[in-house]
C-alpha cells in the first residue's frame, strides 16, 4: 500500500497568497529514495521542493531535502525558510527562544523565528559566500551572457554559498526590471561553471525596499525564478566582501518577483560577523496529502 504523506503548498518571502515564491513541503519524506523524491519535486513542478525527515545531528531541529525539477541543492534560501514554516505549523518542532536548527546537506544552520501566524518572520543564517575563480572557457562565455545588459561599477562575480550563484551588478532600477536577459548564453555559462543561476541587482529608490533582484535558472528549466533566498544572500554576501553596503544600508530589503506577478519582498542582514540572514513572511496556501510510492517500478 502506497504511504500517505502530508504535504503543504506554501508561498515564501511574502505578506499574502499568490506573491513570493511558492515551495511545495513533504513533512515526511522517511522511506523515499533520492529517485522518488526528485521525481515528485519533478511532478510537481514547484522551483523547490523539500522533505522533511528526521535530524541525524543532535543539535538539529529538523532535516531537509532540498530539489528543484531537475536536481538536489545543498542549500536554498526560500525553501529552508518555508520549511521552517511548515515544521512549525505541523508542531514537528518547537522554536526555543526564537531559535531553530535546520539539517541539510549545506551542514546546521542556525534560524530566527520572530511573531506568530501569517506575520511571523523566519530567517535563515546562510553559508558564508566566497567568491570563486573561473576557467579560461568559461570567462569566454560571460559576455554573451551579459548581452544587451547595462551594468553596474563592480565586475560580475562567481559566488558560492551552497549553490554557485553568477551575481551581476547593473546600472539602476531599470536596468534590472526591463532586462530581456539572453537565456540560452546564460544556461551555457551555468552549464559551464556547474552554477545553479544568474542574479542581476541593482539599487533602489523607493519606500519599502533598498535592492531590486531578478535571478536566472536556465540550467535548471527555470528562466526565471520569482523570489530567490540564495541568489540574495550571495549578492549581499558580495557586497560585504566588496565594501559596498553602505549606500544600500544595512539591514535592508530586496524586491523580487515583480516582474513575474509575484512581488516578494526579502529581508537582508549581514551580522557582526559577516554572517548573512535572510528571511520573510509565508503563507500557507494548500494542505493536502499524497500518495507516491517508496519503490522504483520494476
Amino acid at each position: 500500500m502506497p504511504k500517505s504523506r502530508d504535504f503543504l503548498l506554501c508561498d515564501v518571502f511574502s505578506d499574502r497568497v499568490g506573491a513570493g515564491n511558492g515551495l511545495a513541503v513533504v513533512l515526511d519524506g522517511s522511506g523515499l529514495s533520492t529517485e522518488r523524491m526528485q521525481a515528485f519535486a519533478a511532478y510537481i513542478n514547484q522551483s523547490e521542493t523539500t522533505f522533511v525527515l528526521p535530524p541525524t545531528q543532535p543539535d538539529a531541529s529538523y532535516r531537509i531535502r532540498i530539489f528543484t525539477p531537475v536536481s538536489e541543492l545543498p542549500f536554498a534560501g526560500h525553501p529552508s525558510v518555508g520549511s521552517a514554516h511548515a515544521v512549525l505549523e505541523a508542531g514537528l518542532a518547537q522554536a526555543s527562544n526564537g531559535e531553530l536548527v535546520q539539517e541539510c546537506a549545506a551542514g546546521l544552520l542556525p534560524m530566527r523565528v520572530d511573531g506568530e501566524g501569517a506575520n511571523r518572520v523566519i530567517s535563515v543564517r546562510a553559508p558564508r559566500g566566497q567568491h570563486m575563480a573561473t576557467s579560461d572557457a568559461a570567462k569566454a562565455l560571460l559576455p554573451a551572457a551579459l548581452q544587451g545588459m547595462r551594468l553596474g561599477e563592480l565586475a560580475p562575480a562567481l559566488i558560492n554559498n551552497g549553490p554557485l550563484w553568477w551575481c551581476v551588478p547593473l546600472a539602476d532600477e531599470a536596468a534590472v526590471r526591463t532586462l530581456q536577459p539572453a537565456q540560452a548564453a546564460i544556461a551555457a555559462l551555468n552549464f559551464a561553471t556547474q552554477s545553479v543561476g544568474f542574479a542581476v541587482f541593482a539599487p533602489a529608490d523607493a519606500a519599502d525596499y533598498q535592492l531590486v533582484v531578478r535571478a536566472f535558472c536556465p540550467a535548471d528549466n527555470i528562466p526565471e525564478d520569482p523570489v530567490t533566498g540564495s541568489a540574495n544572500a550571495a549578492i549581499a554576501a558580495y557586497l560585504h566582501q566588496c565594501g559596498a553596503l553602505a549606500p544600500i544600508g544595512n539591514p535592508y530589503t530586496a524586491s523580487q518577483g515583480r516582474e513575474l506577478g509575484r512581488d516578494g519582498l526579502v529581508q537582508v542582514r549581514v551580522d557582526d560577523e559577516g554572517e548573512v540572514w535572510i528571511g520573510g513572511k509565508t503563507q500557507t496556501v494548500i494542505n493536502g496529502t499524497m500518495d507516491w510510492e517508496s519503490q522504483e517500478r520494476a
